[in-house]
Order: structure tokens, then C-alpha cells, then sequence
């Protein structure tokens, strides 16, 4: 019986706080602290009206070791679930260091003044956890995070030697907005924005921001044009997966999205730097993210579905296979549910699934780990249970 507390109170902290509250019979106790109260208080009582749970809401400023080390001491949660940003990263596991909690969250951390992101900086805390024998688990989203448990699954059934790994994500989804961005704007554009890479033949590989593309073809959706880019878990499955020959990321967009986000660099507001105006010191790309649509409110005309999975190629038995494992989701389905989108639906849904692995001492190890050195059965078990349904191909044409 595990006490809870998730920092952040949107798209993807809201999907996961219910799924939380309709495993109460796991998570006894629920907090759910962020900069605005006032948000918490509402998430709170939207799951009062649905899952009948009442939850405890707090205010805290998630930059801050102090106010963070005062809300954990307060509270005293077994596991903080990271749902703010990844720029918090390292604040959020200082405080649970000092307080003696665990900790999960979503995505690595990037500092705020460079779009840059790799595991380093968190991989160093491993000997901290170690020593103060408390687990934390890293990416434990979609992609990063069921991308890992998927690929962890298909080394343990599936392959002696995985060579060749694709992790492929298409939202075919249609929010009717000329343009918006499924998660935190900033975030989103800074990911999209800087130069693509992949693993080939023991090292890294650079590319043009978006300079690779082909259409593939997803389950239920059909062909896409998809992009390949740089994505944080690649880095963690090559050195966990030491097989791995060519590991890469793809990323379905729209014609429309494109041009916007062209325009968007052509005029300089995708910059991080800040800019004086009228005497005031300003970063673009924060500004811009405050005049687009929220993506906590393009759920109830979102329409369509996203199509997550890996492509896998290797051996088994001196035998080559390919392997393809998926699961498609439902914008509209997501939000009757949640009141979110399926894009904050696919990662706040495998955020409560690594809580509930460790609440029941199946992913509780102490140091710093990535989703896929632990045992994938019991998540992918979950993953059928809770609302992401997957489905495997055997012996398929992987279009790449």
C-alpha cells in the first residue's frame, strides 16, 4: 500500500493522477502538488467525480530543493511520480535524496538554456541512490518508456541478438487547430527543432533537423510520412542492448505542422535566448508557447488515433526475425476516460504502470534505472489491463 505524491497538474500528470485513483486499492494515498494550486485542486476534483477518490492537492515551486524537501517532509510519499518538467529534473531527485523518497518520472532532464538533452547528468545520481538504498526509474512514458519495456520483452521472448531497432510514432490523430502541439509547446518545439541523430556501427550518427523522411506504413492508419530524430531513449537501449548494430527514431508530421514550424524558426521564435522588449527581458519560445493552444484543452475534438511501437530486427536460433510490437490508441476514447488527449493518454498511462511495478516491489531496485533493466512481463501485463492494449507482428515487412 504506497502513498503517492505527483508533481505537475497537466495533460500527461492529469492521465496519470486517474489511473492512480482507480488503482486505489495499491495506492492508498494521493498528492498532487504544482506551481498552481489551483489546478491541483481542480484535477482533484475531477477524479472526486470520477473515480470517487478523494485526493490531497499542494502548491510547490519545483525549481526549488527547499520547497520541494518541505513538501516531501510534509507528505511523506513512499514514491514522487515527475510529472512537471524535465528541466526539474534534478531539483525533484535532490529533495528526494535529502527526504528518503523514490522517485519515477517521464522524460531526462535538459537544462533551460540549451536544447540538449542526454542522460548524464541523471545517471550520475546512481551511486547517490545506491547508497541511500532508494530506486529511481527514468522515461517511464510511451517513447521513452513502453519503447524500452517493448524492446526489454523482445529481448527476453523474441531474440537471442537484437541488430536493428526502430521505434516509430505516429499521431494520426486531427485536433482542428491551424496549428498546436500535443504536449508543454517549449518543449515540444525545442525537441523537434535541433538536428536528428541515430546509432550506426558503434557510434553516433548526425543529421539535419527533419532531413530524413520516408513513408511508413501504421496499423489502422495507413502510410505516413515519418521523420527521423533524435530521441533520449535510443541512448539508454544501445548501451543496455550492446547488439544493437542501428538504432533510430521516427516521428510522423503533417505538411501544415511543417510549414508553421518553418515559420516559426524563419521569425525567431523558436529561440531560447532572451530578447529585450520594451525594456523587459524575454524568451521567445516561452512567449510563443503562452499564445498557442493549451494541450490540456484539444481533447474533446481531437479525433483519430496515435500508433506507437518498435520495429525489431535479429536472430534467434542462427535464424533472422523481424518483430513488430504496437499499440494504437484513441483520442476520443482517451478523453472520455481522463478528460485528456491521446498523446498526455499514452504517457500518463505507462507513468502510473512503473508506480504500480514499484508499489508492488516488481521494479524496486536501489540506484538509477532505465524501464528496460527491469523485468518487462508484469508492466506489459499491465499495459493490456490499463488502457494500452498492444499487439505483435511476426516475421513482417518493417519498411526499414
Amino acid at each position: 500500500m504506497t502513498k503517492v505524491l505527483i508533481i505537475g497538474a497537466g495533460g500527461v500528470a492529469t492521465v496519470a493522477a486517474h489511473k492512480v485513483a482507480q488503482n486505489h486499492n495499491v495506492f492508498t494515498d494521493i498528492v498532487i502538488a504544482s506551481r498552481t494550486k489551483s489546478k491541483c485542486d481542480k484535477l482533484a476534483a475531477d477524479i472526486l467525480k470520477r473515480e470517487n477518490v478523494k485526493v490531497e492537492t499542494d502548491q510547490v515551486d519545483a525549481d526549488s530543493v527547499p520547497e520541494l524537501v518541505a513538501l516531501l517532509k510534509k507528505h511523506k510519499p513512499e514514491l514522487v511520480m515527475n510529472l512537471a518538467l524535465p528541466y526539474q529534473d534534478l531539483t525533484i531527485m535532490d529533495a528526494c535524496l535529502e527526504c528518503g523518497v523514490n522517485y519515477l518520472d517521464t522524460a531526462n532532464y535538459e537544462p533551460k538554456d540549451e536544447a540538449h538533452f542526454e542522460y548524464s547528468w541523471q545517471w550520475a545520481y546512481k551511486e547517490k541512490f545506491e547508497k541511500a538504498g532508494l530506486t529511481a526509474i527514468l522515461g517511464c512514458g510511451f517513447d521513452p518508456g513502453v519503447s524500452g519495456v517493448y524492446t526489454a520483452y523482445a529481448a527476453k521472448h523474441h531474440f537471442d541478438e537484437i541488430e536493428y531497432l526502430d521505434i516509430v510514432d505516429c499521431n494520426a490523430g486531427n485536433h482542428h487547430k491551424a496549428f498546436a502541439t500535443n504536449f508543454n509547446p517549449e518543449i515540444n518545439i525545442r525537441e523537434i527543432t535541433q538536428k536528428g541523430r541515430y546509432w550506426q556501427d558503434g557510434k553516433w550518427v548526425q543529421t539535419g533537423a527533419l532531413e530524413i523522411h520516408k513513408a511508413l506504413t501504421y496499423p489502422n492508419v495507413g502510410p505516413r510520412e515519418s521523420y527521423l530524430m533524435y530521441h533520449e531513449e535510443l541512448e539508454s537501449l544501445v548501451k543496455n542492448f550492446p547488439t544493437i548494430k542501428r538504432a533510430r527514431f521516427w516521428m510522423t508530421f503533417g505538411q501544415e505542422y511543417l510549414t508553421h514550424l518553418r515559420v516559426i524558426q524563419d521569425i525567431g521564435m523558436a529561440r531560447i535566448d532572451e530578447v529585450d522588449y520594451n525594456g523587459v527581458k524575454i524568451v521567445p519560445l516561452q512567449f510563443l508557447k503562452a499564445v498557442l493552444p493549451n494541450p490540456q484543452d484539444l481533447g474533446e475534438n481531437y479525433e483519430g488515433e496515435t500508433s506507437i511501437g518498435c520495429r525489431i530486427r535479429g536472430k534467434k536460433d542462427g535464424k533472422e526475425l523481424t518483430y513488430y510490437v504496437y499499440n494504437n490508441c484513441s483520442h476520443q476514447e482517451a478523453y472520455k476516460e481522463t478528460g485528456m488527449q491521446g498523446v498526455s493518454y499514452t504517457t500518463g498511462v505507462p507513468a502510473m504502470i512503473g508506480a504500480l511495478m514499484f508499489a508492488k516491489g516488481l521494479w524496486k531496485r536501489a540506484g538509477v534505472w532505465n524501464v528496460e533493466e527491469f523485468d518487462p512481463d508484469p508492466f506489459m501485463e499491465e499495459l493490456n489491463k490499463q488502457g494500452l492494449p498492444w499487439h505483435e507482428i511476426m516475421n513482417g515487412d518493417l519498411e526499414l
